[in-house]
Protein backbone atom coordinates (compact mmCIF):
# COMPACT_ATOMS: atom_id res chain seq x y z
CA UNK A 1 0.00 0.00 0.00
CA UNK A 2 3.08 2.23 0.51
CA UNK A 3 2.90 2.78 -3.06
CA UNK A 4 -0.39 4.33 -3.07
CA UNK A 5 1.23 6.93 -1.10
CA UNK A 6 4.38 8.00 -3.28
CA UNK A 7 1.66 7.71 -6.60
CA UNK A 8 -0.38 10.47 -4.02
CA UNK A 9 2.45 12.50 -4.03
CA UNK A 10 2.82 12.29 -8.02
CA UNK A 11 -0.78 12.91 -8.66
CA UNK A 12 -0.80 16.31 -6.82
CA UNK A 13 2.19 17.26 -8.52
CA UNK A 14 0.33 16.41 -12.00
CA UNK A 15 -2.55 18.05 -10.98
CA UNK A 16 -0.15 21.42 -9.85
CA UNK A 17 1.44 20.82 -13.49
CA UNK A 18 -2.27 21.16 -14.69
CA UNK A 19 -2.29 24.75 -13.68
CA UNK A 20 0.45 25.79 -15.17
CA UNK A 21 0.33 27.53 -18.43
CA UNK A 22 0.51 25.52 -21.65
CA UNK A 23 -1.42 22.83 -20.14
CA UNK A 24 -4.25 22.29 -22.23
CA UNK A 25 -7.72 22.01 -19.99
CA UNK A 26 -11.17 21.31 -20.15
CA UNK A 27 -13.72 24.43 -19.38
CA UNK A 28 -17.33 25.67 -19.48
CA UNK A 29 -17.04 29.32 -18.39
CA UNK A 30 -15.76 29.17 -14.56
CA UNK A 31 -13.85 26.35 -14.06
CA UNK A 32 -11.11 26.56 -11.59
CA UNK A 33 -7.91 25.95 -14.27
CA UNK A 34 -7.56 29.77 -15.76
CA UNK A 35 -6.49 29.20 -19.28
CA UNK A 36 -3.89 31.10 -20.26
CA UNK A 37 -5.01 32.00 -23.77
CA UNK A 38 -8.71 33.49 -23.30
CA UNK A 39 -9.81 33.46 -27.07
CA UNK A 40 -9.93 30.14 -26.62
CA UNK A 41 -11.71 29.69 -23.81
CA UNK A 42 -14.99 28.04 -24.71
CA UNK A 43 -17.88 29.43 -22.27
CA UNK A 44 -21.28 27.56 -23.45
CA UNK A 45 -22.99 24.95 -25.81
CA UNK A 46 -26.54 24.79 -26.59
CA UNK A 47 -29.03 23.39 -28.60
CA UNK A 48 -32.62 23.73 -28.50
CA UNK A 49 -35.46 23.43 -31.24
CA UNK A 50 -37.07 26.16 -32.52
CA UNK A 51 -40.04 26.14 -34.81
CA UNK A 52 -38.58 23.81 -38.13
CA UNK A 53 -34.60 24.92 -37.00
CA UNK A 54 -32.55 23.54 -34.08
CA UNK A 55 -30.40 26.56 -32.79
CA UNK A 56 -27.11 25.74 -31.93
CA UNK A 57 -24.70 28.06 -30.08
CA UNK A 58 -21.17 28.11 -29.18
CA UNK A 59 -20.06 30.59 -27.10
CA UNK A 60 -16.26 31.55 -26.16
CA UNK A 61 -14.18 34.30 -24.54
CA UNK A 62 -15.20 34.85 -20.92
CA UNK A 63 -15.62 37.90 -18.97
CA UNK A 64 -15.07 40.08 -22.31
CA UNK A 65 -15.50 43.87 -21.68
CA UNK A 66 -12.63 45.28 -23.79
CA UNK A 67 -13.47 46.70 -27.41
CA UNK A 68 -12.72 45.21 -30.24
CA UNK A 69 -10.91 44.26 -32.68
CA UNK A 70 -9.29 40.83 -31.12
CA UNK A 71 -6.47 38.91 -32.13
CA UNK A 72 -8.83 36.20 -33.59
CA UNK A 73 -6.90 35.04 -36.73
CA UNK A 74 -5.75 31.62 -35.32
CA UNK A 75 -8.34 30.11 -33.85
CA UNK A 76 -10.46 27.55 -34.99
CA UNK A 77 -14.67 27.10 -33.49
CA UNK A 78 -15.32 23.74 -33.66
CA UNK A 79 -18.80 21.44 -33.06
CA UNK A 80 -18.98 18.23 -33.49
CA UNK A 81 -22.07 15.86 -34.01
CA UNK A 82 -22.84 12.28 -33.51
CA UNK A 83 -25.78 10.97 -35.18
CA UNK A 84 -25.48 7.50 -35.01
CA UNK A 85 -23.82 5.90 -31.71
CA UNK A 86 -26.92 4.35 -29.92
CA UNK A 87 -28.41 6.28 -26.84
CA UNK A 88 -30.83 4.73 -24.65
CA UNK A 89 -32.88 6.45 -21.91
CA UNK A 90 -33.78 3.63 -19.76
CA UNK A 91 -32.00 5.05 -16.35
CA UNK A 92 -33.72 8.08 -14.87
CA UNK A 93 -30.32 8.56 -13.07
CA UNK A 94 -28.88 9.19 -16.64
CA UNK A 95 -30.89 10.98 -17.93
CA UNK A 96 -31.23 13.13 -14.83
CA UNK A 97 -27.29 13.60 -15.05
CA UNK A 98 -26.34 13.55 -18.87
CA UNK A 99 -30.18 12.90 -20.85
CA UNK A 100 -29.50 9.55 -21.37
CA UNK A 101 -26.73 6.51 -21.58
CA UNK A 102 -23.93 5.77 -24.30
CA UNK A 103 -23.65 2.12 -23.59
CA UNK A 104 -20.80 2.04 -26.23
CA UNK A 105 -18.93 5.48 -25.68
CA UNK A 106 -15.66 3.95 -27.80
CA UNK A 107 -17.71 4.16 -30.55
CA UNK A 108 -18.30 7.73 -30.16
CA UNK A 109 -17.22 9.65 -33.44
CA UNK A 110 -18.29 13.25 -35.58
CA UNK A 111 -20.97 12.55 -38.34
CA UNK A 112 -21.03 16.42 -38.40
CA UNK A 113 -18.14 18.29 -38.32
CA UNK A 114 -18.62 22.41 -38.13
CA UNK A 115 -15.69 24.59 -38.33
CA UNK A 116 -15.81 28.09 -37.63
CA UNK A 117 -13.40 31.09 -38.23
CA UNK A 118 -13.73 34.55 -37.34
CA UNK A 119 -12.10 38.02 -38.33
CA UNK A 120 -10.51 39.90 -35.80
CA UNK A 121 -13.61 42.18 -35.39
CA UNK A 122 -15.99 39.12 -34.98
CA UNK A 123 -17.67 38.62 -37.55
CA UNK A 124 -17.73 35.78 -39.56
CA UNK A 125 -14.39 35.05 -41.92
CA UNK A 126 -15.53 31.52 -42.77
CA UNK A 127 -17.76 28.58 -42.00
CA UNK A 128 -17.46 24.73 -43.13
CA UNK A 129 -19.79 22.30 -42.48
CA UNK A 130 -19.30 18.33 -43.16
CA UNK A 131 -22.07 16.26 -42.96
CA UNK A 132 -25.41 18.39 -43.32
CA UNK A 133 -27.68 18.67 -46.09
CA UNK A 134 -29.08 22.11 -47.46
CA UNK A 135 -26.07 24.21 -46.10
CA UNK A 136 -27.01 26.83 -47.59
CA UNK A 137 -30.33 27.25 -45.72
CA UNK A 138 -28.41 27.64 -42.40
CA UNK A 139 -28.20 31.32 -40.82
CA UNK A 140 -25.67 32.29 -39.11
CA UNK A 141 -24.79 35.33 -36.62
CA UNK A 142 -21.10 36.00 -34.92
CA UNK A 143 -20.37 38.64 -32.75
CA UNK A 144 -20.49 40.23 -29.31
CA UNK A 145 -23.11 39.36 -27.19
CA UNK A 146 -24.44 39.28 -23.49
CA UNK A 147 -22.84 36.20 -21.36
CA UNK A 148 -26.09 34.02 -21.39
CA UNK A 149 -24.36 32.23 -18.32
CA UNK A 150 -26.58 32.59 -14.93
CA UNK A 151 -24.06 32.92 -12.83
CA UNK A 152 -23.43 36.57 -10.78
CA UNK A 153 -19.51 36.16 -11.53
CA UNK A 154 -20.21 36.75 -15.36
CA UNK A 155 -23.10 39.36 -14.95
CA UNK A 156 -22.33 42.70 -17.04
CA UNK A 157 -20.16 40.27 -19.31
CA UNK A 158 -19.68 39.35 -22.47
CA UNK A 159 -18.83 36.66 -24.79
CA UNK A 160 -17.79 36.42 -28.45
CA UNK A 161 -21.07 34.37 -29.84
CA UNK A 162 -21.33 32.03 -32.66
CA UNK A 163 -25.55 30.84 -33.84
CA UNK A 164 -26.26 28.81 -36.09
CA UNK A 165 -30.18 28.11 -36.94
CA UNK A 166 -30.37 25.08 -38.72
CA UNK A 167 -33.14 23.24 -40.73
CA UNK A 168 -34.32 20.23 -39.58
CA UNK A 169 -34.36 18.91 -43.20
CA UNK A 170 -30.43 19.29 -43.05
CA UNK A 171 -30.50 16.39 -40.67
CA UNK A 172 -31.35 12.74 -41.79
CA UNK A 173 -34.69 11.98 -42.36
CA UNK A 174 -36.54 11.07 -38.81
CA UNK A 175 -33.11 12.02 -36.81
CA UNK A 176 -34.26 11.93 -33.56
CA UNK A 177 -30.92 11.47 -30.78
CA UNK A 178 -28.07 13.77 -30.98
CA UNK A 179 -24.34 13.80 -29.34
CA UNK A 180 -22.48 17.11 -29.04
CA UNK A 181 -18.87 18.52 -28.20
CA UNK A 182 -16.88 21.24 -28.88
CA UNK A 183 -13.28 22.17 -29.28
CA UNK A 184 -11.43 25.16 -30.06
CA UNK A 185 -7.71 24.97 -31.32
CA UNK A 186 -5.33 27.94 -31.81
CA UNK A 187 -2.68 27.46 -34.43
CA UNK A 188 -4.21 23.99 -35.28
CA UNK A 189 -3.76 22.76 -31.58
CA UNK A 190 -6.21 21.66 -29.44
CA UNK A 191 -6.88 23.92 -26.82
CA UNK A 192 -10.10 23.26 -25.53
CA UNK A 193 -13.14 21.42 -25.27
CA UNK A 194 -16.92 21.26 -23.75
CA UNK A 195 -19.38 18.54 -23.72
CA UNK A 196 -22.03 19.05 -21.33
CA UNK A 197 -22.59 21.94 -19.47
CA UNK A 198 -21.10 22.54 -15.71
CA UNK A 199 -19.21 19.17 -16.26
CA UNK A 200 -15.73 20.42 -16.95
CA UNK A 201 -15.67 23.23 -14.51
CA UNK A 202 -15.29 20.83 -11.92
CA UNK A 203 -11.79 20.82 -10.48
CA UNK A 204 -11.91 16.92 -10.61
CA UNK A 205 -11.77 16.92 -14.41
CA UNK A 206 -8.75 18.24 -16.05
CA UNK A 207 -7.87 15.24 -18.02
CA UNK A 208 -11.16 15.28 -19.95
CA UNK A 209 -9.28 17.76 -22.27
CA UNK A 210 -6.40 15.41 -23.08
CA UNK A 211 -8.17 13.01 -24.87
CA UNK A 212 -11.23 12.30 -27.07
CA UNK A 213 -14.82 11.91 -26.20
CA UNK A 214 -14.63 7.94 -27.42
CA UNK A 215 -11.31 7.47 -24.58
CA UNK A 216 -12.30 9.41 -21.81
CA UNK A 217 -13.98 6.89 -19.95
CA UNK A 218 -11.48 4.18 -20.11
CA UNK A 219 -9.06 6.83 -18.65
CA UNK A 220 -11.68 8.12 -16.19
CA UNK A 221 -12.11 4.67 -14.48
CA UNK A 222 -8.31 4.34 -14.35
CA UNK A 223 -7.99 7.66 -12.72
CA UNK A 224 -10.91 6.41 -10.24
CA UNK A 225 -9.45 3.71 -9.58
CA UNK A 226 -5.94 4.93 -8.51
CA UNK A 227 -7.40 8.10 -6.71
CA UNK A 228 -9.52 5.44 -4.58
CA UNK A 229 -6.76 3.86 -3.70
CA UNK A 230 -4.88 6.68 -2.47
CA UNK A 231 -7.72 8.07 -0.33
CA UNK A 232 -8.84 4.72 1.06
CA UNK A 233 -4.46 4.23 1.71
CA UNK A 234 -4.88 7.50 3.53
CA UNK A 235 -8.21 6.57 5.40
CA UNK A 236 -6.80 3.57 6.74
CA UNK A 237 -3.77 5.91 8.66
CA UNK A 238 -4.33 7.31 12.49
CA UNK A 239 -2.52 10.55 11.51
CA UNK A 240 -5.27 13.00 11.48
CA UNK A 241 -3.63 14.80 8.84
CA UNK A 242 -3.59 11.73 6.73
CA UNK A 243 -7.63 11.67 6.90
CA UNK A 244 -8.05 15.30 6.35
CA UNK A 245 -6.10 14.74 3.52
CA UNK A 246 -7.88 11.73 2.29
CA UNK A 247 -11.46 13.94 3.02
CA UNK A 248 -9.65 17.12 1.02
CA UNK A 249 -8.94 14.31 -1.72
CA UNK A 250 -12.70 12.96 -1.67
CA UNK A 251 -14.45 16.61 -1.98
CA UNK A 252 -12.02 18.25 -4.58
CA UNK A 253 -10.39 15.48 -6.97
CA UNK A 254 -11.87 11.95 -6.34
CA UNK A 255 -14.13 10.77 -9.17
CA UNK A 256 -17.55 9.79 -8.19
CA UNK A 257 -19.34 6.60 -9.89
CA UNK A 258 -21.25 8.33 -11.78
CA UNK A 259 -18.54 10.22 -13.04
CA UNK A 260 -17.87 7.10 -15.52
CA UNK A 261 -19.67 8.61 -18.39
CA UNK A 262 -17.73 10.71 -21.85
CA UNK A 263 -18.25 14.58 -21.84
CA UNK A 264 -20.26 14.89 -24.36
CA UNK A 265 -24.16 17.09 -24.60
CA UNK A 266 -26.99 14.47 -25.44
CA UNK A 267 -30.29 16.19 -27.18
CA UNK A 268 -32.91 14.01 -28.15
CA UNK A 269 -36.70 15.18 -29.90
CA UNK A 270 -38.33 12.19 -27.86
CA UNK A 271 -38.61 14.51 -24.57
CA UNK A 272 -39.14 18.00 -24.05
CA UNK A 273 -35.74 20.13 -24.59
CA UNK A 274 -34.03 21.44 -21.18
CA UNK A 275 -31.17 20.91 -19.76
CA UNK A 276 -29.73 18.20 -19.49
CA UNK A 277 -31.39 17.04 -22.47
CA UNK A 278 -29.36 19.93 -25.11
CA UNK A 279 -29.37 23.44 -23.51
CA UNK A 280 -31.60 26.28 -23.44
CA UNK A 281 -30.30 30.08 -22.93
CA UNK A 282 -32.94 30.28 -19.91
CA UNK A 283 -31.88 26.83 -18.09
CA UNK A 284 -30.67 27.46 -14.60
CA UNK A 285 -28.31 24.47 -15.07
CA UNK A 286 -26.77 25.40 -11.67
CA UNK A 287 -29.47 24.56 -9.33
CA UNK A 288 -30.33 21.43 -12.00
CA UNK A 289 -27.05 19.67 -11.47
CA UNK A 290 -27.01 20.73 -7.59
CA UNK A 291 -30.18 18.07 -7.64
CA UNK A 292 -27.89 14.95 -9.03
CA UNK A 293 -24.58 15.43 -7.27
CA UNK A 294 -22.70 18.17 -8.08
CA UNK A 295 -23.05 21.31 -5.88
CA UNK A 296 -20.22 23.44 -6.35
CA UNK A 297 -21.41 25.92 -8.35
CA UNK A 298 -24.62 26.30 -6.89
CA UNK A 299 -22.93 27.00 -3.65
CA UNK A 300 -20.56 29.66 -5.36
CA UNK A 301 -23.44 31.65 -6.50
CA UNK A 302 -24.60 31.95 -3.13
CA UNK A 303 -21.09 33.14 -2.07
CA UNK A 304 -20.89 35.34 -5.04
CA UNK A 305 -24.49 37.03 -5.94
CA UNK A 306 -25.66 36.67 -2.37
CA UNK A 307 -29.64 36.38 -1.48
CA UNK A 308 -31.88 35.47 -3.18
CA UNK A 309 -29.94 33.28 -5.67
CA UNK A 310 -30.05 34.98 -9.56
CA UNK A 311 -32.13 32.52 -11.74
CA UNK A 312 -32.36 34.37 -14.82
CA UNK A 313 -29.77 35.91 -17.08
CA UNK A 314 -29.11 39.91 -16.33
CA UNK A 315 -30.32 40.60 -19.47
CA UNK A 316 -33.38 39.12 -21.25
CA UNK A 317 -32.74 36.97 -23.94
CA UNK A 318 -34.35 38.01 -27.70
CA UNK A 319 -37.73 36.29 -28.79
CA UNK A 320 -35.93 35.72 -32.37
CA UNK A 321 -32.45 34.96 -33.75
CA UNK A 322 -30.11 35.13 -32.92
CA UNK A 323 -31.72 34.74 -29.42
CA UNK A 324 -28.74 35.83 -26.93
CA UNK A 325 -29.48 39.52 -25.20
CA UNK A 326 -27.56 41.88 -26.51
CA UNK A 327 -23.49 43.03 -25.22
CA UNK A 328 -22.57 45.24 -22.51
CA UNK A 329 -20.91 48.46 -22.96
CA UNK A 330 -17.33 48.20 -23.53
CA UNK A 331 -15.36 48.82 -20.88
CA UNK A 332 -11.21 47.84 -19.83
CA UNK A 333 -10.82 44.64 -18.50
CA UNK A 334 -9.25 44.14 -15.02
CA UNK A 335 -5.92 42.69 -15.39
CA UNK A 336 -3.72 41.31 -12.59
CA UNK A 337 -0.29 42.40 -12.59
CA UNK A 338 0.86 41.44 -9.07
CA UNK A 339 2.40 37.78 -8.92
CA UNK A 340 2.44 35.24 -6.17
CA UNK A 341 5.64 34.37 -6.56
CA UNK A 342 7.44 37.68 -4.83
CA UNK A 343 5.11 36.27 -1.44
CA UNK A 344 6.22 32.54 -2.47
CA UNK A 345 10.13 32.40 -3.15
CA UNK A 346 10.94 34.17 0.72
CA UNK A 347 9.16 31.34 2.18
CA UNK A 348 10.47 28.42 0.08
CA UNK A 349 13.32 30.19 0.93
CA UNK A 350 13.62 30.35 4.37
CA UNK A 351 12.11 26.27 4.42
CA UNK A 352 15.13 25.28 2.33
CA UNK A 353 17.47 26.86 4.56
CA UNK A 354 15.85 24.96 7.65
CA UNK A 355 15.85 22.00 5.93
CA UNK A 356 19.89 22.60 4.65
CA UNK A 357 20.53 23.08 8.36
CA UNK A 358 18.59 20.18 9.89
CA UNK A 359 20.32 17.73 7.00
CA UNK A 360 23.64 19.74 7.97
CA UNK A 361 23.31 18.86 11.90
CA UNK A 362 22.24 14.92 10.98
CA UNK A 363 25.23 14.55 8.71
CA UNK A 364 27.76 16.36 11.32
CA UNK A 365 26.23 14.28 14.45
CA UNK A 366 26.87 11.18 12.48
CA UNK A 367 30.53 12.01 11.12
CA UNK A 368 31.32 12.66 14.81
CA UNK A 369 29.61 9.48 15.72
CA UNK A 370 31.63 7.58 13.25
CA UNK A 371 34.22 8.69 14.41
CA UNK A 372 33.98 8.10 18.28
CA UNK A 373 33.08 4.72 16.96
CA UNK A 374 35.86 4.36 14.39
CA UNK A 375 38.34 5.51 17.45
CA UNK A 376 36.76 3.09 20.15
CA UNK A 377 37.31 -0.06 17.68
CA UNK A 378 40.33 1.21 17.24
CA UNK A 379 41.93 1.02 20.70
CA UNK A 380 39.92 -2.59 21.29
CA UNK A 381 42.39 -5.72 20.61
CA UNK A 382 41.79 -8.04 18.05
CA UNK A 383 40.28 -11.47 19.09
CA UNK A 384 42.58 -14.13 19.25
Amino acid sequence: MKRFAVRGLIALFALIALMLPGAPRASDHADPLNLTDPNANITGLFIFPKDDQYVLIFNVRKSLTNAKPYNLGAYEYVVNIDLTTPVTFDSAEDRARYGGTIPIPDKLHPDVVIKVRLQDDTSLKSIEYTGLKYTDRIRTFTGVRDDPFIFPRFFKKNVISMVMSIPKSAFPDGQQDFILWGATYASGKLSDRVGRSVRSQLPRFPLLNFYDPKDQVGKLTKAKDFLDGVANFLNTKKEWWSQAIAGLLEFTFQFRKYDLAPDVMIFTTRFPPGYPNGRQLADDFNAITCTTGDYLLQELSFVEGGWPRAVVNDKPFLPDFPYVAEPFPDSPEKVITESIWPYVLPVLIVFAVLIWGLVEIVWRGLRCLWRKLSRKFAREPAPA
